[in-house]
């Protein structure tokens, strides 16, 4: 069976996770003495929070993962989760190791009453049971579970990181790619590794991993063409910015929304424009968000943006 390369390529054990070297070097050392307390992952998406547990499990517990428990909170987030399937799981003790794993993912999802019947149940089992719960926004896990818990917080993956683990991929499965490629892979992703395989495969599949594949399947615009935007709308060459937009939209399949993002993204890199003019920009285009946002038609109020910002500079 084919496997997407997000799994065929999934580190196996924590020596093999990249970008993260003190926080691997940590969870090494409880790997290493047998033993460990509650764990908290958090970070944004993509970035090795679940292959991290997954890893810690491979490493304690080989390819037997009868001591291993893996629920998604998103999909399992109710009370009768944690009373039920969650402390079945826990009362009973290890068949090979010192102790069982239960792994939550995105725990940010569990309901208030689900987490605090799952503090109890932390405490309790804790001879019998070890918990790692993984989530994006630490703020939405209750102190006190937070405090019963040793928290790894995870940052987004170097580039560097991304593309040495990208062009290892591209290797192993001998296609073709060049730099320009990868840079665009890496300015799509953002320091998502996850996002970044998954553009990778789909961009081989139609051909070279080369820069114009890669926008072309992930329906995001050149930085230069959202630049060129800006230049054009901010030297009040208003139709020549319209017909530029039209390509953007109908050519490439952009949203609305997507086009406000990589304007947002792209106002830092306006050398020419000055921090006066950069933080008018910035209001304008978080206005024209906004009315996006409250169902306004997207063609207006686009075009509407583009007529405010040739009169930044008047």
């Amino acid at each position: 069976m084919q496997l997407p390369w997000t799994e065929k390529y999934r580190p196996k054990t924590l020596s093999e996770i990249v970008g993260h070297t003190p926080l691997i070097l940590r969870l090494q050392a409880y790997v290493k003495s047998g033993n460990m307390p509650h764990l908290l992952f958090a970070g944004p998406a993509g970035v090795g929070k679940t292959t991290a547990a997954m890893a810690i499990a491979n490493e304690l517990y080989g390819d037997a993962r009868s001591d291993f428990l893996e629920l998604n909170a998103s999909d399992e987030r109710g009370i009768e989760v944690v009373r039920n399937k969650i402390k079945d799981f826990a009362r009973t003790r290890s068949l090979q190791g010192n102790f069982k794993i239960i792994f939550l993912d995105e725990a940010d999802s569990l309901t208030s009453d689900a987490q605090n019947a799952l503090r109890r149940t932390m405490e309790r089992y804790t001879r019998t049971c070890r918990f790692i719960l993984s989530c994006n926004y630490s703020s939405k896990i209750i102190e006190p579970i937070q405090s019963r818990c040793s928290v790894f917080r995870f940052k987004r993956l170097p580039k560097e990181s991304i593309r040495e683990y990208m062009e290892k991929i591209l290797v192993a499965e001998g296609l073709d790619y060049d730099q320009a490629g990868l840079d665009a892979v890496l300015y799509v992703s953002e320091g998502d590794m996850r996002r970044s395989i998954n553009i990778l495969q789909s961009a081989s599949a139609v051909g070279p991993v080369n820069e114009e594949n890669v926008f072309s399947i992930t329906t995001q615009a050149r930085p230069e063409d959202i630049k060129k935007l800006l230049k054009l709308a901010l030297s009040a060459k208003f139709l020549e910015a319209r017909s530029l937009l039209d390509d953007l939209m109908l050519n490439w399949g952009l949203s609305g929304e997507d086009i406000l993002l990589q304007m947002n993204r792209e106002i830092w890199n306006l050398g020419e424009a000055s921090d006066k003019e950069k933080i008018r920009i910035v209001d304008q285009v978080g206005e024209a968000n906004f009315t996006l946002v409250e169902g306004a038609n997207e063609r207006i109020q686009l075009e509407a943006l583009l007529a405010r910002l040739a009169q930044v500079r008047q």
